[in-house]
């Protein structure tokens, strides 16, 4: 059995998991999520705990066996904490604020690019140059960081730009005088 799939899912207190028409629904108390699974693949619950099974051995629905165990493991730690993703924004008079629900970010272009909260997921600006995207879908979280990061890649020569708070930014040496 795959080594990810054959491990149960811990149900938490105050989360609920529930099966039908394969479809997998988790509730708790940062929202609803919901996935469609595979009819290779069938999900049990059983008390406090979400059991994975396949129907055959063959390699494809070893690996679906092994993902839909890891979707629903974040889909439980979600709804019950949440995922968060920290960008900074490195740069002379660059900055970042929230105004509504829309992150207005001051990025050395000729105007403000404004990005608007996507449902489900919220924006946190802890100090002019770090802003935190919050949200209990992990995918959601992080294509929502990743576009907002695409605005203004980092510049290799000084490291302008906006980048993740636990990313290493490589950093190129310049032009040098002459010998």
């Amino acid at each position: 059995m795959s080594r990810i799939g054959r491990l149960p899912v811990k149900i938490p207190a105050g989360v609920t998991v529930s099966f039908a028409d394969d479809t997998l629904t988790v509730k708790g108390a940062l929202g609803t999520l919901t996935q469609k699974v595979d009819s290779k693949i069938s999900v049990e619950v059983k008390g406090d705990e979400v059991l994975f099974t396949r129907a055959s051995d063959s390699k494809p629905v070893k690996a679906l066996h092994g993902l839909y165990r890891a979707i629903c493991q974040n889909m439980v730690n979600g709804v019950s904490k949440g995922f968060t993703k920290t960008l900074v924004i490195a740069g002379v008079g660059y900055k970042a604020q929230k105004q509504g629900n829309k992150l207005v970010l001051g990025l050395g272009f000729s105007h403000p690019v404004e990005v608007t909260e996507p449902a489900g997921i919220t924006f946190e600006v802890t100090s002019p140059t770090e802003v935190v995207v919050k949200g209990a879908d992990k995918v959601a979280v992080g294509q929502c960081a990743a576009s907002i990061k695409a605005i203004k890649k980092v510049e290799p020569y000084h490291g302008y730009g906006i980048h993740y708070k636990d990313e290493v930014v490589i950093r190129k040496e310049g032009k040098t005088a002459g010998k």
